[in-house]
């Protein structure tokens, strides 16, 4: 049975839908109402306010504390400077994606990763030899993703952070209604936002102080139906949605390298030696077989086929998982992992793993869409991502 989180004394009240899901074997709201799209407007229009406690968190310490994050990491941990956070992958021997997540340097020899999955064991296994320890902090720590565009209002309505110094994928500490809390500029909304870290015993008392803050600002409480509808406009991946943990995976055409799910950026190759780097850069040499991509559909397609059948065009309010084929010609080359109706963007989008020689900016595909419980298909086209990239993100 899920646990309550940190806030779920708060939370639970606030919840009429009564819609739950299991996060990492905690409570987690759908959304509060029975639609979410009162949710998704205030990330995208004010802010909101999510429970992301469930994330896994571990404390890793030590003089080799960098040196050792760097060894079963793909990016160089070793070049990231106190109060700086990084977004990394890390692999197994062959360069397939094990997790994903992000890393903050809080101190000298004081670093703090985030991942979708359990990785204690995984990480424990290269520590040995090494002056470093590592704590799963997971319960002791409970987060707070406080996102959009008057984010930053409600956070300086209620701490004392420097928000005008803080830039994007930084950190600091700061006091919020009289509780030490750890502050990044981080999120999974692609906009502007943060994260607050707490010790859990003072989670009610920091969730009482933004929400208070956040009346002002038309902050508004969000679950994981929205969030999911702004990752993908943001063009996050989720991991056993977009792609699988490797270790987990008897297929190995389910596995991914970095580069096949875009993310070649975050791999350090020229570097000392780290797991997956030979087969990482034996694939950087000969190119990927997939590229994870984002998907436009023809608007105008869309509306000659539900018209076909005399209907308007019916599409899901919320963002669907469900894996849907792609096609050039009558050749599948690959599939939809993730996609939606994007209400700011006025488009139906999705993030697709084709195969390399498809994956080209500007190509021309189909994707199935069933209509009347027909199989149909509908033009789409290549294009780069993130869909929703405001400037507000980064800029100070």
């Amino acid at each position: 049975m899920p646990l309550p989180s940190p806030f779920h004394l708060r939370i639970e009240k606030l919840c009429t839908s009564f819609r739950w899901k299991d996060w990492a074997g905690y409570h987690a709201v759908s959304s509060f109402d029975h639609s979410h799209e009162r949710e998704y407007v205030a990330f995208r229009q004010a802010a909101g306010v999510i429970d992301v406690s469930p994330l896994y968190k571990y404390e890793v310490r030590g003089r080799d504390a960098g040196r050792f994050l760097s060894q079963v990491m793909a990016r160089d941990i070793t070049r990231l400077g106190v109060g700086r956070v990084t977004y990394c992958c890390w692999c197994d021997d062959e360069g397939k994606v094990v997790d994903d997540g992000t890393v903050t340097r809080w101190g000298e020899e004081h670093y703090r990763v985030t991942a979708a999955e359990p990785s204690l064991r995984w990480f424990e296994q290269g520590m040995q030899g090494q002056d470093v320890t590592i704590e799963d902090s997971s319960q002791r720590i409970a987060a707070l993703a406080l996102q959009g565009p008057r984010s930053r209002a409600v956070l300086a309505d209620c701490s004392d952070a420097p928000l005008d110094r803080l830039e994007f994928f930084r950190a600091t500490t700061a006091r919020l209604d009289g509780v030490e809390v750890g502050i990044t500029r981080t999120g999974y909304t692609g906009d502007l936002g943060y994260e607050i870290w707490i010790d859990a015993h003072d989670a009610l008392a920091v969730w009482d102080a933004v929400i208070d803050a956040g009346r002002a600002h038309g902050l508004e409480p969000a679950g994981l139906d929205a969030l999911d509808m702004t990752r993908i406009e943001a063009g996050f991946l989720m991991l056993d949605v977009d792609y699988y943990s490797a270790p987990r995976e008897v297929l190995e055409s389910r596995k991914s390298t970095p580069f096949e799910l875009g993310l070649g950026w975050t791999v350090h190759l020229e570097r000392d030696p780290f797991v997956g780097q030979a087969a990482l850069v034996a694939e950087q040499r000969r190119g990927v077989a997939w590229n994870l991509v984002g998907l436009e559909a023809d608007w105008q397609e869309l509306e000659a086929l539900y018209e076909r059948y005399g209907m308007p065009v019916s599409l899901p309010a919320a963002a669907s998982r469900d894996a849907l084929p792609i096609y050039r010609g009558s050749e599948q080359v690959g599939r939809a992992t993730s996609h939606m109706w994007s209400p700011l963007l006025k488009k139906q989008i999705a993030l697709a793993s084709l195969r390399a020689e498809a994956a080209v900016a500007g190509t021309d595909l189909a994707i199935e869409h069933t209509v009347e419980f027909e199989r149909c298909r509908v033009a789409v086209k290549v294009v780069k991502m993130p869909f929703f990239d405001p400037l507000r993100k980064r800029q100070p």
